[in-house]
């Protein structure tokens, strides 16, 4: 059996969704009383993400709007996705005109940017705030087709009493999940409606379009003349650049964005001091940036000093530019995770501090609430202690928030003392 389809062939709807929905209040029960895991017959897809939904929200919860009407409209004409709508639009825009499916679209926060359907059906989906600016990643929404898609980067269904959500069981979902040409999720493509959507041909067709759209961004790559960098959130970077599309060994990374960041050139003892500090060779470095210009090709990389012919656009040079612009909502989407994150490098660990420590302090300078809880809600900020101060004070009725900052003065203050001692 696809282990991404909802229903076997042959299988009775109405039976699945009483076996399924025995099992998901079995599952409250066991959890509530021992942490006990997901029972059998259930769809180890759906049972993960069910234990995870349930380290985060109740049953009974509903997706919060997490970006108000000023903020979505400022935020989706800037969003990759943007420049996909007409062909979403175009191949699966009939199924939201039949009154009976939505097409709804996600950023890689879960976060809904277009819902658009028949509007009696969009009506339907309102009561249950499938709405734009609404946030379905699991951790806010449960087990859902877009949330799960985001989980778990692979397209799937989401069947009935499936969902974690009970205000969600009565709608079915199929999603697939879409990438940049460097491989990063930009979000999900979904269309949600009834039980009839549990199929093979819809999980087909939505997959395919997700495919198509990241075979239409491809195409809208940066020139031959104009080489791009992706190193956000990644281990290795990706350059993109006349033939070359790869990703790169983490030396070669590291001296990549080093000269990105240095368009005047870097001597070898300078590279090699940004590498590894004092403990360093000469020959390793040459060795080194000789392999690198045999990747990039010398019409890219020029010696004496060491520096790149052709200026790249980069990832974090984009996102450096709209917080000079005062564009914080855009600099942290377009944020994905810390500078080349693996690295020890000196001069990478430089950069990488200087990029996060701008971007938190125009967090903390908004005083918006919903840019504080996208960063506390995710790996890099979940034990910020000062972010979680800041959102305190803008919620304070929000006793979870108050807890997790008494939790972490009081870790933090024990280590220091430790550290002391």
């Amino acid at each position: 059996m696809n282990p991404w389809l909802a229903l076997t062939p042959g299988a009775d709807p109405a039976e699945r969704i009483r076996q399924v929905g025995r099992a998901h209040e079995q599952f409250l029960n066991e959890h509530s009383l021992a942490g006990g895991l997901p029972p059998e017959r259930i769809r180890t897809v759906v049972a993960e993400s069910w234990a995870r939904s349930a380290r985060s929200i109740g049953a009974d919860a509903t997706a919060p709007i997490d970006l108000c009407d000023d903020e979505l409209e400022a935020y989706r004409p800037t969003h990759p996705l943007a420049r996909v709508m007409p062909l979403f639009r175009d191949l699966l825009g009939g199924l939201a005109d039949d009154g009976d499916h939505i097409l709804a679209v996600c950023d890689a926060h879960g976060r809904l940017l277009w819902v658009e359907g028949h509007a009696g059906t969009l009506r339907g989906a309102a009561s249950m705030n499938f709405v734009p600016g609404a946030r379905w990643d699991e951790a806010h929404a449960g087990t859902n087709a877009p949330g799960t898609a985001l989980a778990v980067d692979h397209a799937l269904q989401i069947f009935a009493t499936e969902h974690f959500s009970r205000p969600v069981q009565r709608w079915t979902c199929t999603a697939a999940p879409i990438h940049d040409p460097a491989g990063r999720l930009l979000g999900a493509i979904d269309v949600t409606g009834g039980d009839h959507l549990a199929n093979p041909h819809s999980l087909a067709l939505v997959r395919a379009t997700a495919l198509a759209a990241e075979t239409y961004l491809r195409g809208l790559e940066p020139r031959r003349d104009s080489p791009a960098v992706t190193a956000l959130g990644r281990d290795e970077a990706f350059l993109a650049s006349g033939e070359v599309r790869r990703s790169l060994k983490r030396r070669h990374s590291e001296l990549l964005v080093l000269l990105t960041t240095h368009p005047e050139g870097r001597t070898g003892d300078q590279l090699g001091f940004d590498l590894y500090g004092d403990d360093v060779s000469p020959v390793t470095v040459r060795a080194e940036l000789s392999r690198l210009r045999r990747i990039l090709g010398p019409e890219l990389l020029e010696s004496r000093p060491y520096r790149l012919r052709t200026q790249p656009t980069t990832d974090f040079g984009t996102l450096t530019s709209a917080l000079e612009n005062g564009q914080v909502a855009s600099a942290l989407a377009a944020y994905p995770g810390p500078l080349l994150p693996a690295s020890d490098a000196p001069g990478i660990v430089r950069l990488r501090r200087m990029i996060d420590d701008r971007l938190r302090a125009a967090i903390l300078g908004t005083g918006d609430r919903r840019l504080l809880q996208t960063w506390l809600n995710s790996p890099w900020g979940a034990e910020d202690l000062e972010i979680w101060e800041a959102y305190a004070l803008l919620a304070p009725n929000d006793l979870v928030a108050a807890r997790r900052v008494a939790d972490l003065a009081a870790e933090y203050a024990c280590n220091v003392h430790a550290t002391s001692m």
